[in-house]
């Protein structure tokens, strides 16, 4: 997209304050998923961090980081890319989840497939993952749609909208930072 997304303005704070901010309503500790070369990004660095400790996984490797860090919680998931995103939506998904189930997420309102970047991994999740990793399966999307995966309704229909593009930007009420 051309600008880095944690840094994109929400209500006169970056996307990651604004996110960090909303998932201390819902745990009693939230922690950036970072790469090694963003680590000591001012932004990032105010906040605790959970490095990467595999490569060239994707969003898997944050999941999986975390899980390293406390193989026993239950971890929520939430990108930085979520203009959108609420109390309302994270709440309803914290109280909805099915902690038998490995993983808890919405079910996508423009697709019906799930989201897999606002969701919660339950510590059943690790093998999962692991198992799919070692068969070259990476995307987190394609490990619910092929795992026992608890799918919700979103409350709010746009709330995970994401933006990937100068065009959702431009329809998002984020700003560039200068």
């Amino acid at each position: 997209m051309g600008s880095d997304k944690a840094l994109l303005l929400h209500d006169g704070r970056s996307q990651l304050a604004y996110t960090m901010a909303l998932l201390g309503q819902f745990t009693s500790a939230a922690y950036v998923s970072t790469s090694k070369a963003l680590r000591d990004e001012t932004e990032r660095a105010s906040f605790p961090q959970i490095v990467d400790r595999y490569d060239d996984l994707g969003p898997v490797a944050g999941i999986l980081s975390a899980m390293d860090t406390d193989p026993q919680a239950a971890w929520l998931v939430v990108a930085v890319d979520l203009p959108n995103i609420d109390d309302r939506t994270l709440g309803f998904l914290v109280e909805s989840r099915n902690a038998a189930q490995p993983f808890s997420a919405f079910r996508s309102s423009h697709n019906e497939l799930p989201e897999p970047l606002c969701a919660v991994y339950e510590p059943s999740a690790r093998a999962i993952i692991d198992d799919f990793v070692a068969q070259g399966i990476v995307c987190p999307r394609k490990i619910m749609i092929r795992s026992d995966t608890c799918l919700l309704n979103q409350p709010n229909a746009n709330a995970l909208d994401n933006m990937n593009t100068p065009d959702d930007l431009a329809r998002s009420d984020l700003q560039v930072a200068q």
